[in-house]
């Protein structure tokens, strides 16, 4: 993010030292991480001793989420470029890295030849399974079987970590009532209550009963808040609804995947009343942590910050990036 030091430096401290935390927890090669030599065996702590070493840049590259190898949406990045940015200390966590052996060779760089030898977190869509297919989430939800459902999410996450990744961009939880909307496929359909059952199903499979095991991994709630009520069922498209229906049936689902131990939760692209989901305090803020306690970190999708731009809520990408700062997102997918 291309972000002032006057107007930004208040801002970066807040999320940076809960995604230190899961850095130092989540990756595999965290033992080879020099912290573990020093006397501060609490994350926490570990978190705030580094915070005092850290540059704003580094503070900052902390917040920044970048496509690796094989990237499946959008633009692929430079290879390069992607490893210099993390030898810089900007970029700290990394989407659609494919293989051991990749995840690896970005570990090693970020472990060996940065500042501050900080973990890289390693995520990807794992959706309806990893290697093992599985049902799409609509066909698995229609088992009315939640026992099923959390079980497939537990094999899916168990070969995602194998792989070497840390966190994955599931459960989907959004209600869709719909059918012209293409992502309906990704969720558990139309009923909240019914919803709320598979979305916490989800969150067991995927986080275990323990984070720190080997075959777990970072559950993230998405599309936080009413992607699926885009108007004509258009992605991307705007989303009208009065508070009445937005906490009787499409947020349900969300506080039910927080309740089940979600710790990471997904911005959705859509504006919600004519403020994009990305910089609304009303959900990231209000409801989020002060209803619901959430204590975990907020992501954004895809380039959503560059498309507050596009929403008209946002005059350039540096405005764009200071309203999701200050409305309560945590991390930037992709923005740059």
């Amino acid at each position: 993010m291309r972000i002032s030091k006057d107007n930004c430096s208040q801002h970066v401290p807040r999320a940076v030292p809960a995604l230190l935390c899961v850095g130092l927890i989540l990756p595999s090669l965290l033992t080879h991480n020099v912290l573990f030599a020093t006397s501060l065996t609490d994350p926490g702590k570990r978190a705030e001793a580094l915070l005092q070493q850290m540059t704003l840049e580094e503070k900052v590259g902390q917040l920044v989420l970048f496509s690796g190898y094989g990237t499946t949406t959008g633009p692929r990045n430079d290879q390069d470029q992607l490893e210099e940015h993390i030898r810089k200390g900007e970029c700290g966590n990394v989407f659609n890295v494919m293989s051991v052996a990749q995840v690896q060779k970005l570990q090693k760089i970020a472990i060996e030849e940065t500042h501050l030898h900080i973990p890289l977190l390693f995520g990807y869509d794992v959706i309806h399974g990893y290697k093992t297919i599985f049902p799409i989430c609509l066909g698995e939800t229609a088992t009315w079987n939640p026992t099923l459902v959390e079980s497939s999410a537990r094999a899916a996450a168990a070969e995602g970590a194998a792989a070497g990744l840390d966190w994955t961009f599931a459960p989907m939880v959004d209600i869709a009532r719909d059918p012209r909307w293409g992502r309906i496929s990704e969720g558990a359909g139309e009923d909240p209550f019914l919803g709320g059952v598979m979305a916490k199903a989800r969150v067991r499979g995927i986080q275990g009963t323990n984070l720190a095991a080997p075959d777990t991994l970072l559950a993230c709630v998405k599309h936080y808040a009413a992607y699926g009520a885009a108007q004509s069922g258009r992605e991307y498209n705007t989303v009208d609804l009065s508070e009445r229906m937005l906490r009787e049936v499409y947020l349900p689902p969300y506080r039910a995947a927080i309740e089940a131990g979600a710790l990471s939760v997904m911005t959705s692209f859509n504006e919600l009343n004519g403020t994009p989901a990305s910089a609304n305090r009303f959900l990231l803020q209000r409801v989020l942590r002060d209803e619901w306690g959430f204590d975990g970190f907020v992501v954004t999708d895809y380039t959503a910050i560059n498309e507050m731009v596009t929403h008209g809520s946002a005059s350039d990408d540096v405005d764009a990036a200071q309203q999701a700062l200050n409305a309560g997102v945590d991390m930037d997918m992709q923005s740059g």
